[in-house]
């Protein structure tokens, strides 16, 4: 049995952390991790691993593509993984970026969540960047959503640049969160309508003037 094992490893090397990545390599093949009743047995012997010897356990996991669920649906298997776990981090790619990627934390029973955070991937290896504007849908890449989203950043830029030149970008941000919109979701809209910023007497200001033309 795969418990079995696992505990034999973390009594022989004393282990505190205990990572299954993915966790679809190590359930074997006669279990069924879409089944409730299999996944929720294992969960349950990884909990009591957990408790008896103190160590931390961190399941590994991948998505479905059926855009539209909540993040917690759209785990592969069974939903109780989700369910057993004290904190769940979404990791995916930030759009228009291709070396960045993007950790939302989308369940925490232990404290406060979160905020979101990033990294960078490049030839010269990992690159930690902090804090980071961008929502778990934005992450899991629901097309629909985003697009939408994409569109009513535009349009409240467009309709802020009918009577102001140019706009301190505290004020256009704060707009834009009045709206539901984020703050990743206006810098694309603002790099997609070419809008520069200039920065005047120690703040930024985005000049609407400049604006591309439907």
């Amino acid at each position: 049995m795969i418990d079995e094992r696992l505990e034999e490893a973390v009594i022989r090397t004393k282990a505190k952390l205990l990572i299954l990545d993915p966790i679809q390599a190590y359930l074997g093949g006669g279990m069924d991790m879409n089944r409730a009743n299999e996944a929720r047995d294992m969960t349950k012997k990884l909990a009591a691993l957990a408790e008896k010897y103190q160590c931390a356990i961190v399941l590994v996991g991948h998505m479905n593509k059926e855009a539209g669920n909540k993040a917690a649906y759209r785990s592969m298997g069974s939903i109780d993984f989700f369910a057993v776990a004290r904190s769940v981090l979404l990791v995916g790619r930030v759009e228009g970026e291709a070396n960045i990627r993007a950790v939302v934390q989308i369940k925490n029973n232990l404290a406060a969540f979160g905020h979101p955070k990033a990294f960078e991937l490049s030839e010269d290896g990992f690159h930690w960047l902090g804090d980071y504007e961008i929502t778990a849908d934005e992450v899991l890449g629901d097309i629909a959503p985003r697009a939408n989203k994409l569109e009513q950043a535009k349009r409240l830029l467009r309709e802020v640049a009918e009577t102001n030149n140019a706009m301190q970008s505290n004020e256009i941000f704060n707009l834009a969160e009045e709206q539901g919109i984020s703050r990743r979701t206006l810098e694309n809209a603002k790099k997609e309508l070419g809008i520069r910023a200039r920065r005047i007497n120690n703040s930024w200001y985005w000049e609407l003037d400049k604006i591309k033309p439907e």
